[in-house]
């Protein structure tokens, strides 16, 4: 679950305010009994894990003591998972959860806080409970010893909305709190400063006379921190809020680096980048059957609720998605034993290496990005326009051309697209304009892509078991559905080209 916190800094003699303003018309605020915790946050010798704003705390007293917190990309909110489990031992899984960050080296007691807290709920008028504000007087503990003190105010959002936060922030600054809830968490306090996280994170922007090395860097590193943010939650098997799947987002991470490696392979060293993308193709392996199947078990209620005036059979359509709920779950098996191999353990390490310092040849690499760059990024664009090794460009496409190739084709859109987004981070303009309108050809050849093999797998269910007429037929009306949205995407796919190979966009280019 997102944990959503803002949190304020206070003295001893800061009182909290009369909070009933914030509350809407017929609400209140319910004050409980102060409650004493102990919290002991486990981490690297090294704190691979406060260092990347993640945390692993036991802490005595709560239903589910053992927490696993994660960081977002947005300030005070985190991934929060509870486990049970004996204060003895770590539960597997959450070691397993936090792979990313400590890459299997071993946990150890980090911090101890000892916290007395004083909460206060703001509900509504029906009781439905808004916000929780807690005061808390923390303890740092070295063995019985107190090393030091410190007060802090904590307010996380439940059923509210971010205006009751805001609210209840405006009455805690007026009152004396320190700050509008910036977000440092008790565990961090605790240790005090620590060096910057393994993983480098990538630049917010690039100046307009970057390096083709800044580039490169920079897209390599924001491929990597995609794929490593999302490691956790492809293991917790829970979708995200927005209705997409971590495996998805993984995989997008392997896919660009795989194919930014390969796209500006002149400027990296090219034993260094092969035997990476190697690695990373075995990564890719294992997420790719997994989202195939999440793709189908989606397109099938999709397909078979297309039309309301023709329902299908229910019975067989239940069946199809039974075949593909196996299916789905033998490929998140194989996952997992991946993600738990001394084999992607040691990418991990190879990874948080390249975002470092990816391995440049350094005299192209110390070019202007935008002399050099427009150079390496027409490869793919021209294999993707006028096509190459047998397969016709996307200007002259077939319509009636085999559903291979024009998978091919999408497959060379996906690799224009990522080259053109890394270096729209330098050249701007038409290069970001470039960018959406290949994603736009992207997205007309998937939905084509996605149709057709859809198509396939109806009848390769049915014709396992031939003796249910009823999962025949069914499976045959899915498939004219399906055959029917190729003709759609085909017949659609030359105006959307059209809309991407201008003069306007590709003049760049050389």
């Amino acid at each position: 679950m997102l944990e959503e916190e803002r949190k304020y800094a206070v003295d001893a003699r800061f009182g909290v305010p009369d909070l009933s303003g914030c509350v809407p018309d017929g609400g209140e605020v319910v004050t409980l009994a102060p409650v004493r915790l102990r919290a002991t946050y486990y981490d690297t010798a090294d704190r691979r894990l406060a260092r990347a704003g993640a945390s692993l705390r036991y802490r005595r007293g709560d239903a589910a003591p053992w927490t696993v917190k994660l960081p977002t990309d947005v300030a005070g909110v985190r991934h929060e998972i509870s486990r049970t489990g004996a204060p003895s031992m770590i539960p597997a899984e959450l070691v397993e959860l936090v792979t990313a960050y400590t890459r299997g080296d071993a946990l150890a007691p980090a911090a101890v806080l000892r916290t007395t807290r004083r909460s206060y709920e703001l509900r509504d008028a029906d009781g439905r409970l808004l916000a929780e504000l807690d005061d808390d007087s923390v303890a740092v503990l070295d063995g019985q010893k107190v090393r030091f003190k410190f007060r802090e105010i904590e307010v996380e959002r439940r059923d509210g909305g971010r205006r009751l936060l805001d609210r209840v922030g405006e009455a805690l600054y007026a009152a004396g709190a320190n700050g509008r809830g910036e977000f440092v968490a008790k565990h961090l306090r605790a240790l005090g400063p620590l060096p910057p996280p393994d993983l480098t994170p990538p630049a917010a922007q690039l100046p307009r006379k970057a390096s083709a090395g800044d580039v490169l860097t920079r897209a390599v590193r924001a491929d990597i921190a995609r794929m490593l943010a999302y490691d956790p939650l492809v293991r917790l098997r829970e979708p995200l809020p927005d209705g997409d799947t971590a495996v998805h987002q993984m995989r997008v991470g392997v896919r660009r680096l795989r194919t930014d490696l390969r796209t500006f392979r002149p400027v990296l060293d090219a034993l260094w980048a092969n035997g990476l993308r190697v690695e990373l193709s075995w990564l890719a392996d294992k997420l790719g059957a997994a989202r195939d199947a999440e793709v189908l078990r989606d397109r099938l209620r999709r397909t078979a609720a297309a039309d309301p005036l023709a329902p299908l059979d229910n019975a067989a359509v239940a069946r199809m998605d039974a075949d593909l709920a196996a299916r789905h779950e033998e490929a998140l098996t194989a996952l997992d034993v991946a993600l738990r191999s001394e084999r992607y353990r040691v990418l991990l390490d190879h990874l948080v290496a390249a975002a470092a310092a990816p391995r440049l040849l350094t005299g192209r690499a110390a070019q202007p990005a935008r002399e050099l760059l427009p150079r390496l990024v027409a490869k793919p664009w021209r294999e993707l326009a006028f096509g190459s090794d047998g397969i016709s460009g996307a200007g002259h496409l077939d319509p009636l051309a085999p559903d291979e190739e024009w998978h091919e084709v999408r497959i060379r859109a996906k690799r224009a697209r990522y080259a053109t987004e890394a270096v729209a981070a330098v050249l701007d303009g038409p290069a970001v304009e470039l960018a959406k309108a290949i994603a736009d050809v992207q997205g007309q050849i998937g939905e084509h892509q996605d149709a057709a093999v859809a198509a396939q797998t109806w009848l390769s269910i049915a014709h396992a078991d031939p003796d249910d007429h009823a999962l025949a037929v069914t499976a045959g009306r899915l498939y004219e559905r399906e055959r029917e949205a190729v003709r759609r995407a085909r017949a659609g796919f030359p105006a959307v080209w059209a809309r991407t190979d201008r003069h306007r966009l590709t003049g760049w280019l050389p």
